[in-house]
């Protein structure tokens, strides 16, 4: 759960948090994997205040590192969703499809800090390996496998097997020692990225992961906050550490509770929640369910979790 996710303690502030440049900068950045729901409303929604509120500004950018299952359809409808809401964003919409090259600048520090090692592995591997323990969301942490193998099998594999990339997880923390960062409902949070494991920075199939590639285009679009799902909570601590090592801004970040159906279950895409181009197909009203999630009240048969 979230508030179990946030670790405040007695160790030293590293003034990491405040006193930062304004005015605020927040973003809504869905993928267009499928079509959005609620929750994709709940957090457009917040983003787009928070930013109005402040006189700042408010970013579109669509999340389609992944070619195989993004599609063109699904970012009309995103355009047409948010119009539907009555939300406006600033500036032209940065797609992460075009970002390749900057992905591949930041892996290449990375490499050259002697952080990142190639990975043969598949998921099937991951999964099957004994005793591998969970990062979350049924999602095995990387037992180290390829973590070991010299120079020289790296290379002679690279040459022939697909690969990944990962972070050397416990080379980096100790290279970027302490960090923290600020979470507007949890407060202070000591970073700790080591319970991910070895993350993937560079996927097989895609130009990056997401980690690496919400973190420096956060960065290249100037956004000062984030507002994002419970969900994505315990990823901000790899996200905090891919800024120190990068040396990019340090954000502040706003994770709010998730939406659920009648059954307790988070709505999400894969599990076939309502979309929003269906309730707009019904004859809603986008601005009045806008207005509604402002208010914190939510439709019949919606709740919230925290994680």
């Amino acid at each position: 759960m979230m508030t179990s996710s946030a670790t405040r303690g007695q160790e030293p502030d590293t003034g990491q948090v405040d006193n930062r440049r304004e005015p605020i900068v927040s973003r809504f950045a869905p993928s267009p994997t499928g079509a959005l729901h609620l929750g994709h409303a709940l957090s457009a929604v917040l983003a787009h205040d928070l930013a109005r509120a402040a006189g700042g500004r408010f970013l579109l950018r669509i999340e389609d590192i992944d070619g195989g299952r993004s599609r063109p359809e699904h970012v009309a409808g995103i355009l047409s969703d948010l119009r539907w809401l009555g939300l406006s964003f600033d500036g032209p919409v940065l797609h992460q499809s075009t970002r390749q090259v900057a992905y591949e600048a930041a892996l290449e520090q990375l490499a050259g800090m002697e952080l990142l090692y190639p990975c043969f592995c598949t998921r099937a591997d991951i999964a099957a390996s004994a005793g591998a323990p969970q990062a979350g969301d049924d999602v095995s942490v990387y037992p180290g496998t390829c973590r070991g193998l010299t120079p020289a099998e790296r290379q002679a594999r690279i040459a022939t097997t697909p690969h990944a990339w990962r972070i050397d997880m416990a080379s980096a923390v100790a290279l970027a020692g302490p960090l923290d960062w600020h979470d507007a409902a949890a407060g202070r949070v000591i970073a700790d990225s080591m319970a991910h494991g070895d993350v993937v920075l560079a996927r097989k199939d895609a130009l990056a992961s997401y980690h690496l590639a919400v973190t420096v285009d956060d960065a290249a679009q100037g956004v000062t906050d984030v507002v994002r799902g419970a969900d994505l909570f315990a990823a901000t601590h790899v996200h905090r550490l891919l800024q120190a090592l990068l040396e990019l801004p340090t954000l502040r970040y706003h994770h709010h509770a998730l939406l659920a159906d009648e059954s307790g279950k988070r709505l999400a895409k894969r599990h076939g929640a309502p979309s929003l181009a269906l309730l707009r197909a019904e004859g809603q009203d986008g601005a009045a369910l806008a207005q509604m999630l402002r208010a914190g009240r939510l439709p019949i048969g919606i709740g919230t979790i925290s994680a």
